[in-house]
């Protein structure tokens, strides 16, 4: 789905066999999910949905799997994170990367000994089974070559929403129009980089009221990027 992926491996056999095959499947898996929920590919389960040829039940089970998380996320964010486009098409891309880069995350942790880093496209997964952090840098929203600051993650996830990246891609569900915001990103930190991924992109689209957003769920904490360039942190970031 166009999108950077990276790993990194830290530990005596960070270059051994076992951590390979457990990075070979991880971009297995991943060019599995492209060719499944890309938007993009004429041939994808997601575009014979939006033709009209296919629907969630008549799809691999994993695209029933996905619809439900989606509709899950839609009820909890209020209709702030919603899969629908303004042109009714499903488009579940703002949770498969999330969903997927967390599934795919399994291969890595499986390998005994090592601390690892997963990023795609700019979230990312993180555990640490020796205790020492990865710093995990924030990108500053108004130079995409600097970073605003850094998170210390022992075992998680990291997602951030703006439009820094990619422009105004991210719309309103409420008024279908592009998302209307001073706010220049928010990221958000906690176990699962799937419901952080759903509670930056809501939070985000929520303006003034993204700290609400990444409270609605337990265990996660936000930052906020003001016009300034401020931080803005709710309760809990890590320092």
């Amino acid at each position: 789905m166009g999108l950077p992926i990276s790993v990194l491996a830290r530990g005596a056999d960070a270059l051994g066999a076992a951590a390979d095959r457990a990075v070979q499947a991880v971009f297995a898996e991943l060019v599995e999910v492209d060719r499944v929920f890309s938007p993009y590919r004429g041939d994808s389960d997601v575009s014979r949905i939006g033709r009209g040829e296919a629907t969630p039940e008549t799809c691999a089970p994993e695209v029933k799997d996905v619809a439900a998380r989606c509709e899950q996320a839609r009820a909890l964010t209020g209709g702030l994170f919603d899969a629908t486009r303004p042109d009714g098409t499903w488009d579940p891309s703002g949770l498969v990367k999330g969903w997927a880069t967390e599934r795919a995350f399994a291969h890595l942790r499986g390998v005994a000994g090592l601390d690892w880093c997963l990023n795609a496209g700019g979230d990312v997964v993180v555990d640490c089974p020796s205790g020492a952090p990865f710093r995990v840098g924030i990108q500053d929203p108004r130079d995409p070559v600097a970073v605003a600051t850094a998170v210390p993650c022992v075992v998680g996830a990291v997602a951030t929403s703006g439009t820094a990246a990619r422009g105004a891609h991210l719309y309103d569900p409420r008024t279908g129009a592009a998302t209307a915001t001073s706010w220049l990103s928010v990221t958000v930190t906690g176990p699962s980089l799937e419901t952080a991924d759903v509670l930056a992109t809501a939070a985000f689209v929520a303006g003034d009221e993204w700290r609400r957003i990444v409270a609605l769920v337990d265990g996660y904490a936000g930052l906020g990027i003001d016009p300034a360039g401020a931080l803005v942190p709710t309760e809990g970031w890590p320092s």
